[in-house]
């Protein structure tokens, strides 16, 4: 939920991993750790100091893949009844907004039977609406977190025997600020950060973030009872959704450039309408049959899109003008001036290539196609 730095994975991909660790090693780019990972550090030092009056620092923890980083501490408070630790998060050399963050931990002991409670505590986010895998009014402390916290603190109170009931209040330094240049507003986290992580790693441009903020929107979408959402490839073209559609923000998908990962989630939660809204280019890219959008990972086929323009009355030599285009906004702008259509050409083709992927569910899809400036250049109704 929210920040960029959540990632996916399952034990027994050992493989996959020793590829993501070949890969960074040949980039030469640098792991870091989750707020998941850095939280449960400064949990399982505060809990060790409230039971041994002595800060462990380094405090070395287990990860979900049996990894054993140890994290320096920059807090270490030890007061009645409670102790706090605080972990600088190191993001690595992923473009993390949460890079540099200060997460505190403030552990208290509570009665027997009470197990592991959490709170959120300033810049730490609450969930204010349904959908999200937290019930309304909990700590946005995500699954995964809280059993690694939970298995420390466990762990912590076997070596001192004693009982693992106590309540954690995470807090981030300055961490309302930070999100909101999260998804978390928009998901009805409010207040704060989450705290995130599947694998305690952030892999540096890792996509699995994005399309698990993908899904959490459809899910908040869903449970807020809207049959009609929009993915969008940006800030322009989702201004000219709501301007064409009036749609509220929890109907808004930031989709950027993994158009898949919305039709195939949206292929098993479906809803009644999608709009799919982007700029010319990326849409003329899912058009040729591209799902993930992005200049690294797929081009714009002006030969594709000289074919299209044939198809609707293009003469030869215009046809070979589009295939020669430098851009595909410039192939645009000369059927533009010839009165061929071919903006409403690649959204009718994206539309059918959203509708096959979504392989017959229940949503109708239309298209928008937009211009740099936000001019709408091609649609195809919903169908």
């Amino acid at each position: 939920m929210g920040s960029s730095e959540q990632r996916g994975g399952a034990r027994g991909s050992e493989r996959a991993q020793g590829g993501r660790r070949a890969q960074l090693e040949h980039t030469g780019l640098r792991h870091g750790w989750t707020t998941g990972a850095c939280a449960t550090a400064a949990t399982t030092a505060a809990y060790t100091a409230l039971l041994s009056g002595e800060f462990p620092d380094p405090v070395t923890i287990t990860l979900p893949r049996g990894q054993t980083p140890a994290f320096a501490l920059a807090v270490e408070e030890l007061g009645a009844g409670s102790a706090t630790a605080g972990v600088v998060k190191d993001a690595g050399d992923d473009p993390d907004v949460t890079h540099g963050a200060l997460i505190r931990a403030t552990v208290r002991r509570l009665a027997a039977g009470r197990g592991v409670v959490f709170r959120a505590g300033p810049g730490v986010g609450t969930v204010t609406r349904p959908g999200l895998p937290l019930a309304v009014g909990e700590a946005a402390v995500n699954p995964v977190p809280r059993r690694m916290m939970g298995e420390h603190v466990a762990e912590v109170a076997r070596r001192f025997g004693v009982g693992a009931d106590v309540e954690i209040t995470l807090s981030v330094d300055h961490g309302e600020e930070i999100a909101r240049s999260t998804w978390n507003p928009r998901l009805g986290i409010l207040g704060g950060l989450s705290i995130l992580g599947t694998t305690g790693i952030v892999v540096p441009y890792s996509c699995s973030a994005w399309i698990d903020s993908i899904r959490r929107g459809v899910d908040v979408a869903r449970a807020a009872g809207r049959t009609h959402v929009a993915g969008c490839t940006g800030s322009t073209s989702e201004r000219t959704v709501v301007a064409e559609h009036g749609l509220p923000e929890d109907a808004l998908l930031d989709m950027g450039d993994f158009a898949g990962a919305v039709l195939k989630y949206l292929r098993r939660h479906p809803v009644d309408r999608l709009t799919v809204c982007g700029g010319f280019a990326k849409l003329s890219k899912l058009a040729a049959g591209h799902l993930d959008l992005h200049s690294g990972r797929s081009q714009v086929d002006k030969g594709f899109l000289a074919e299209l323009a044939r198809r609707g009355g293009a003469d030869g030599a215009l046809a070979a003008g589009v295939a020669a285009a430098n851009t595909g906004l410039a192939a645009l702008h000369l059927c533009q001036d010839a009165g061929v259509p071919l903006g409403d050409l690649v959204a009718v083709a994206a539309r059918d290539e959203a509708l096959a992927v979504l392989r017959g569910a229940p949503v109708a899809v239309d298209v928008i196609c937009v211009d740099r400036a936000g001019t709408v250049v091609g649609r195809a109704p919903a169908r």
